[in-house]
Parts: structure tokens; C-alpha cells; sequence
């Protein structure tokens, strides 16, 4: 008997310790979606939304929670890597979910590239002599040369840039409220206008901006690779990930909220790119204006540096496993064990792609991917719980279709609301990925090659 046991745990699975509770999955998603993200977007949304930002921050925020909670369901199911990839392959199709997988891969390839322009233009308005085209080869080349270096961030200096961005922001809403009661009163601090402007307001001005400023949730979703990890996942996983997106928009729209009332004329920003920069002047004078760019800076440099060899190593594992040729894709520099010749034409591509300066197509063409994926995560969880036979448990029109449902539209509506150029450019990749798949599997009669996103 105890030689049949030994042989059984020898033999078993290798799972995972359970050892993170929900804050612990909360902080994750915090740190991935990154309290500044709405900064990044502030100025563009401002301007195309007619000065409301906080209700584009808001409307997507409705989005991403109804969308949180088809994932939090999905990750109870199919606690793997992968995310959206994984959700809509097993819950709707897997043909689905390789082309919900290209679609991520357009987002890897993407994050390295808006980093290089948002902080090659806020290091351009601290140096405006320097050449626009210097600074972005500088930003390339460095991030480039790190990851060649196998050179990247360790998890205490991300907390310590997490405890900086907090310092900062915090910093950011005391003076502001201070400047507001100061030259204002409370009616300067209290105000409906952020919300509502009757001079002002447009309906498809703001659903149209709410696709870019959807832009500060990107990364909640990564709280549903730990689903392995956490205690109670079917709980946790779902509550967290409603949560970080509850923090971001509620954060978020207090930053924004106070920066419009700090600067309520959107039309008089001297640079949209970096507009809140400007508002933090006003409000802190040049301390914290240069706190926040030095913010800024390092935030785009850490996220660029991550960003770039998570799709490296992405296109190695897609090289190792023959989904692109072996070769080139699949070699690993003898030395440093990286994944070279693909970090260099990241590199080189994003270089490229930075010399356009347009961040805002880059922005949109982010939640082109982005929102593919969770609409497809929406549907995945409709067909799972409300379509599917159901086994110990009765289907709820609340929970297993409306909410979905809901989370669906909403994404659908943001998604219908990028501009053209940023949908013509996205449909152009997802033809490609639509054309490869169907070579690789002969007209879509075999399974679909796979996309190992562990390797991100």
C-alpha cells in the first residue's frame, strides 16, 4: 500500500501552490495597468471629446468591468496562460482563437512601439533642440541594446517605480484641489462641466474618444494568467479583476477630472501629447512638473524594455514550435540565452514605426487588438455558461447572458468608434493572420498551429 501510494505522488501532475490572496492579485493588476496610464491619454481625449474626458474615462470603464467578469468566469474554467487566446479557443472555436492570438500578437509588437513615441515626445518637450528622430533612435537603440544584453526589470524596482508613480500622482491631486480651493472656492473644486457641457457636449464626439482613453485599461486582464496561483480562483480571480478595473476608473477619473478643472479650456493645451504635464505645472510648478516627466520617462523606458522582449520571446516560441520559420525566429544567442535576431527587428521595426510620431493611431490600433480579443472573451462566455449544457448548476439570464451580452455591446460600440486609418490598418493584419491560417490548415480542416503566450 505505501509502495502504490509513493508511485501515485510520484507520478502525479506538478501543480502550482496556491499562495496569493485577492490583494495580492489586485496589486498585480494595478502594477500591469499602471495608475498613470489615464496621463498618457489625457490631452488627446480632451481634445476630441470636447473637454469630457472623465466620461469617456467612465464609459470604458463600464466596458472593461462587464468584460472583467466574463473573464474572471473563464479563467475559473481554463487557468492557463494565454488569456483571450485560450478563452475564445476552447469556449467558441479553435480557429477563433488563433486569430483572437494574432490579434494579441499585434498588440506585443505595438506596446514596444507606443513607449518609444509617448517618451521620445515628453523628453522632446523637455529638450525641444534635440531632433524628434534622435531621441526616438535613442529611446530604440537603448531598450534594444538592453534586451540584447538579457538586461530587464527586477520586481523591487518595479515596486520602487509603483511607490514613485503613487508619490507623484498623489502629490498631483493635493495641489491640484489646493489651486482649485485657492483660486476658486468650491465651486471651482465641485463642478458638472467635466461631465457636462451643453456649449460643448457631443454623444459621438465622446463615444469616439472613449476608444482612445479606453487605452488605460489595457493590461487588466493580466490578473487571469496567476488563476493558478491564487487562493479560491473562482472567486478571486473574478473580483480582482472587476476591481482593477474599478480602481483604474475611478483613479483614473479623478485625475482627470481634476486636470480638466485645472485647465477647462482644451483648445489652449501647447502640446495635446503631453497636456496633463502641463496642468501639473500649474498646479505644482516646476518640481512636479519635472517629477512627472521624470515618471514619465521611466515608465515608458520600463514598459518598452518588458514590452519588447515579451514579443521577442513570443516570436520564439511561435519559431520553436514552427508557426514562423525555425531558423531565424527560433535562435537563441549562445551566450546571453536571448532570443536575438528577433529583439533586433523589434528594434528595427519599432524605430521605424516611432518616426511617424502618430501615437494616436498607435493608441488605437492597440485597442483594435484589445477590444477583438474581449469581445471575443464575451461571446466565449455566453456560449460556456448559456448555450452549453449545464451540469450542477442552473443557467441565469442575469449573469450567464445579460452581463456578457452587455460587455459585448459596449466593446463593440468603442471598437466602432476607432478611426478609420487605425481599422483599415488593423483589418489588413487580421487578413493576414485569416491567410496564414488558412494555408496552415488546409482551407481551416485541420486544427489551428498554436500560440504558446507562456513564452511572453
Amino acid at each position: 500500500m505505501g509502495v502504490a501510494s509513493a508511485n501515485l505522488d510520484a507520478n502525479a501532475v506538478p501543480r502550482l501552490r496556491r499562495v496569493l490572496s485577492l490583494w495580492d492579485l489586485v496589486l498585480y493588476g494595478v502594477v500591469a495597468v499602471t495608475p498613470s496610464a489615464p496621463v498618457t491619454v489625457f490631452g488627446l481625449v480632451s481634445v476630441r471629446a470636447r473637454g469630457h474626458t472623465v466620461d469617456t474615462i467612465l464609459l470604458a470603464m463600464i466596458a472593461m468591468s462587464l468584460t472583467a467578469i466574463s473573464y474572471g468566469r473563464m479563467a475559473s474554467l481554463y487557468p492557463t496562460a494565454g488569456s483571450a487566446y485560450t478563452y475564445v479557443g476552447r469556449g467558441l472555436h479553435p480557429h477563433l482563437g488563433f486569430l483572437a492570438g494574432w490579434a494579441m500578437l499585434l498588440d506585443y509588437l505595438i506596446i514596444p512601439l507606443f513607449c518609444v513615441v509617448y517618451g521620445s515626445l515628453i523628453v522632446q518637450r523637455m529638450l525641444p533642440g534635440v531632433p524628434y528622430v534622435v531621441i526616438s533612435a535613442s529611446f530604440a537603440c537603448g531598450i534594444t541594446y538592453l534586451n540584447v544584453r538579457g538586461i530587464r526589470a527586477t520586481a523591487r524596482t518595479n515596486q520602487v517605480l509603483m511607490a514613485f508613480m503613487g508619490l507623484v500622482l498623489v502629490a498631483f491631486i493635493a495641489f491640484a484641489i489646493r489651486y482649485l480651493l485657492y483660486h476658486a472656492g468650491w465651486g471651482g473644486l465641485f463642478s458638472t462641466a467635466p461631465f457636462y457641457d451643453p456649449r460643448e457636449f457631443d454623444a459621438r464626439a465622446v463615444l469616439h474618444a472613449t476608444s482612445f482613453a479606453a487605452l488605460a485599461y489595457i493590461g487588466f486582464d493580466s490578473v487571469t494568467t496567476l488563476a493558478e496561483d491564487v487562493h479560491n480562483p473562482k472567486r478571486n480571480v473574478l473580483v480582482a479583476t472587476v476591481a482593477v478595473c474599478l480602481f483604474t476608473g475611478t483613479f483614473g477619473g479623478a485625475l482627470t477630472y481634476l486636470a480638466q478643472r485645472v485647465w477647462p479650456d482644451f483648445r489652449t493645451f501647447p502640446d495635446i501629447a503631453t497636456a496633463f504635464m502641463d496642468a501639473t505645472r500649474k498646479v505644482g510648478g516646476s518640481g512636479l512638473f519635472e517629477a512627472m516627466v521624470l515618471l514619465l520617462i521611466v515608465a515608458n523606458l520600463g514598459s518598452g524594455l518588458t514590452g519588447q522582449v515579451g514579443a521577442a520571446r513570443l516570436l520564439f516560441g511561435m519559431g520553436r514550435d514552427n508557426v514562423l520559420p525555425k531558423r531565424f525566429f527560433a535562435y537563441l544567442d549562445p551566450k546571453r540565452n536571448t532570443p536575438t535576431f528577433n529583439i533586433l527587428v523589434i528594434g528595427a521595426l519599432t524605430f521605424a514605426g516611432s518616426l511617424g510620431k502618430r501615437y494616436d493611431l498607435i493608441g488605437e490600433l492597440l485597442n483594435f487588438g484589445a477590444f477583438l480579443g474581449f469581445m471575443g472573451v464575451n461571446a466565449a462566455a455566453i456560449r460556456q455558461f448559456y448555450i452549453l449544457p449545464q451540469s450542477g448548476r442552473t443557467r441565469s439570464f442575469l449573469h450567464d447572458l445579460l452581463l456578457p451580452f452587455l460587455g459585448f455591446a459596449f466593446c463593440l460600440v468603442i471598437w466602432l468608434g476607432l478611426g478609420s486609418l487605425a481599422k483599415i490598418v488593423g483589418c489588413i493584419w487580421f487578413a493576414g493572420g485569416l491567410a496564414y491560417a488558412a494555408v496552415r490548415t488546409r482551407g481551416f480542416r485541420l486544427e489551428p498551429v498554436m500560440i504558446d503566450f507562456r513564452e511572453s
